[in-house]
């Protein structure tokens, strides 16, 4: 896999979690899963993730975000492989 194939670009998850006034450390400590700074980080500037980590981001973002509920489609504009 080549460099461009890897980076994907800023993900529509950066921007809901500017919109929400949210921070990685808000996700991270939302989590029930293992979840780090990096995995978030990563998953917001396009780094490519996997399936399972895009899930975990997605449900601490749920759990954080209050009475809002995200889908994968609506934070990442590509399919993590499982």
């Amino acid at each position: 896999m080549t460099n461009n194939e890897m980076n994907l670009g800023t993900q529509p998850l950066d921007q809901v979690l500017t919109e929400l006034k949210l921070g990685n450390h808000d996700l991270v400590n939302a989590s029930t899963e293992h979840l780090t700074h990096k995995m978030v980080n990563k998953g917001r500037k396009g780094r490519r993730l996997t399936r399972n980590i895009q899930t975990k981001i997605m449900n601490a973002l749920n759990a954080a975000a209050g009475d809002r509920t995200f889908s994968i489609e609506e934070l990442f504009n590509y399919r993590g492989k499982a």
